[in-house]
């Protein structure tokens, strides 16, 4: 087995307790394709669920603020997303519309490309850029991991955590590569105990999302949350795990 795969093997490890898991999940709301009426589902699914936060498109904050107004779950929106080619004043811009109207969480995308070229102060004043404009607000940095090889992916952490990020984040779930274990182990080793990393792209089955907990991923972007956290109900009730095919990659 190679350093990057996640077993398809069930679990054997202690299995956490149902509210544990659920505060591990951003339930994702970011495909294109959305209607309002699967948006405003899915709202109602975290609710249900009570999960970390939902993560919704920009133009779905206002409304999405509303619906969960008075809960424990947190609203996350996406910035410069999913490219990160956006100018540094632009990324600023969405962030201060964002939090004003009512994002709690913002996961940003980095400038892909000028990582890739080596211009990490730019990355690094980016993503500081967007954590002043966050006002205190918890930023997720995303990588989009697939595009970068060990030595930028590094670099880029460690300029996330340098610029005051609260957590280093895989993938959009739109590029041809989600989360993997090498990299969940790298993001943990490269970074602070007080920055957390983030698993996005892939993460479809309990088993999936255990196995990279174990490696040091805290927080998991999921579009498979209820079949995650039913089938996490039902092992803990004594059923056999699921057989998950883990179709498509969405974050």
């Amino acid at each position: 087995m190679s350093n990057d795969t996640i077993p398809a093997e069930p679990w054997t490890g202690p299995l956490p307790v149902l509210e544990a898991v659920a505060k591990m999940i951003d339930h994702s709301l970011l495909r294109p394709e959305l209607t309002g009426a699967e948006v405003t589902a899915g709202l109602e699914a975290a609710l249900a669920y009570r999960t970390a936060s939902v993560c919704v498109r920009p133009a779905d904050v206002a409304a999405a603020a509303v619906a969960l107004a008075g809960s424990e779950v947190l609203l996350g929106t996406v910035v410069g997303f999913p490219h990160g080619s956006s100018t540094v004043a632009a990324k600023v811009s969405e962030t201060t519309e964002l939090v004003g109207a009512g994002a709690q969480e913002v996961d940003m995308v980095v400038n892909i490309g000028r990582l890739r070229t080596g211009e990490t102060a730019y990355v690094h004043d980016e993503i500081a850029a967007v954590v002043e404009a966050a006002q205190g607000r918890a930023v997720k940095v995303i990588f989009e991991n697939a595009y970068l090889d060990d030595e930028q992916k590094t670099a880029g952490y460690r300029a996330a955590e340098s610029a005051g990020a609260a957590f280093v984040k895989t993938s959009t779930g739109f590029a041809p590569g989600g989360a993997t274990a090498h990299d969940i182990a790298l993001m943990r080793r490269t970074v602070a105990p007080h920055v957390q990393v983030k698993a996005a792209g892939g993460v479809r089955t309990l088993d999936a999302l255990l196995y990279l907990h174990h490696l040091g991923a805290t927080r998991f972007g999921a579009t498979a949350t209820a079949a995650i956290l039913d089938d996490l109900a039902g092992r803990l009730q004594g059923a056999t795990p699921r057989t998950s095919p883990g179709a498509g990659q969405e974050y």
